[in-house]
């Protein structure tokens, strides 16, 4: 008898588990429209888009043929590194010379060493793998702090997008290797970690210069929580990880390193161009057409600079003064608030983060002298949160993805057409007028500060 009751106690917890998870997927069921429209599901939505990417990641590498463009190349001029060679005038593939920073040498060093010397393309093919799983991740813990994003478009941001998959695993660029290490130096920034996310931040640029255009959105953020004062040190740790990473070559020719591996002036071959196929070669190739494109990218980041990022009502030189001298005095630019009364203080200052630097890059990403194709994941994960952060009221869920179609559309017709290459630039246009328009209220705390004033 007391065995049987023994019997009936050990089969009472599954029935009960099971009630529950029957209660869950209900609940779950009946709240389906709810889970796809409210950002408060981001991580539940994004674990399983996680799950269904390793198998999409998986199929791709078994199924569709890789192709060959630059990594050979990479293997040649971390091979002459290895060699012995510090010159960077000296170091050069296939496609070219090494033309990107000492980060990417160590960052491809160590896979020229896993993949046996390069020649494992399969094995590189799963790393690659790796790294894309994680910058998913990395993204979706920004999108789920800043809690802007309904969830049903992240689908387009991960399982629909074929460019994306091929750069990662079918042509293995570099481009996404700075790109997650950009996307943890905003995890750490939304952490308050900002020591920790300037040496991330300097560690992408090492890898691809690219991420420079994210610095002037970095420095504005420093300069608003720091003053210059507080910010110099910060500034000192993307300075000196730049150096110390450079030492061996800058130690043999100071002058090719800073000249190759950051050379503002490289020209591009037209026929790669995704974004300017409509104008003439002569003139996209013209000094006066790269130059007008440098002063407007520069005067409409001053605009939102002294329009839609400084909003506190104190001149734009207030931001070099220390924090406490201020009229209007910082509030903690964090994704977590301290205290649970206020939620809605660290929300604010989480979407101020995020939306400077997606904005800082998206505008340079704009006014571009060209982009080919790798160059999509420079902004491709930002693009959700450009287009439903601050949703102006004429831009519905349908025409924003209507945009998002148009441009993942213009990204994947090859070799780029002048009609391609003009839908881009309208679609960039329609995002940079939501940007400006777009509803960007004070943070709750400065709204009352400035009422006390």
């Amino acid at each position: 008898m007391a065995a049987g009751v023994r019997k009936r106690a050990r089969a009472g917890p599954p029935p009960r588990l099971a009630g529950l998870c029957g209660q869950w997927l209900r609940r779950a069921w009946q709240e389906r429209r709810l889970l796809l429209l409210e950002p408060r599901y981001t991580l539940l939505v994004a674990a399983c888009l996680c799950l269904a990417e390793v198998g999409i990641t998986f199929w791709v590498i078994h199924r569709v043929a890789y192709t060959e463009i630059d990594w050979k190349a990479y293997m040649a001029e971390v091979e002459g590194v290895i060699n012995g060679t510090y010159d960077y005038t000296q170091l050069q593939g296939d496609t070219g010379p090494l033309v990107y920073p000492a980060g990417f040498v160590y960052i491809f060093m160590g896979l020229y060493y896993v993949t046996g010397h390069g020649t494992d393309i399969r094995m590189a093919q799963h790393i690659f793998a790796v790294l894309y799983l994680a910058t998913l991740l990395l993204v979706f813990l920004i999108y789920h702090q800043t809690c802007k994003v309904p969830p049903f478009v992240f689908f387009f941001m991960c399982c629909a997008s074929y460019r994306v998959h091929s750069i990662f695993v079918l042509r293995l660029f570099n481009d996404p290797v700075a790109m997650a290490l950009l996307f943890l130096s905003i995890n750490l920034l939304l952490a308050q970690r900002w020591g920790w996310g300037c040496c991330c931040f300097s560690l992408a640029v090492s890898v691809k210069m690219n991420v420079l255009l994210f610095a002037p959105g970095l420095l504005f953020l420093l300069l608003t929580q720091f003053g210059l004062r507080g910010a110099l040190p910060k500034l000192g740790i993307c300075a000196v990880l730049q150096v110390l990473l450079g030492l061996p070559f800058l130690l043999e020719n100071p002058i090719g390193y800073l000249s190759r591996s950051f050379d503002l002036g490289r020209q591009f071959l037209f026929r790669w161009t995704v974004n300017w196929r409509f104008l003439p070669e002569t003139l996209f190739l013209h000094r006066a057409f790269h130059l007008a494109l440098l002063a407007t990218h520069l005067t409409l980041l001053l605009l939102f600079v002294l329009c839609r990022w400084h909003r506190t009502g104190e001149s734009i030189l207030s931001l070099l003064k220390d924090p406490s001298k201020r009229k209007v005095p910082p509030q903690p630019l964090t994704a977590n608030p301290p205290v649970p009364s206020a939620p809605a203080l660290g929300l604010d200052h989480c979407i101020q983060i995020v939306s400077t630097l997606f904005t800082s890059n998206f505008i340079g990403i704009c006014f571009s002298r060209s982009l080919h194709y790798q160059f999509y994941v420079w902004y491709f994960h930002t693009l959700p949160y450009l287009l439903w952060a601050t949703p102006a009221r004429w831009l519905t869920h349908l025409l924003r993805l209507l945009v998002l179609g148009l441009i993942e559309l213009s990204w994947n017709t090859y070799p780029s057409t002048s009609c391609s290459s003009a839908a881009l630039h309208v679609c960039h246009a329609v995002i940079l007028l939501q940007l400006w328009l777009g509803p960007q209220p004070f943070p709750k705390s400065i709204q009352h500060s400035k009422k006390a004033h």
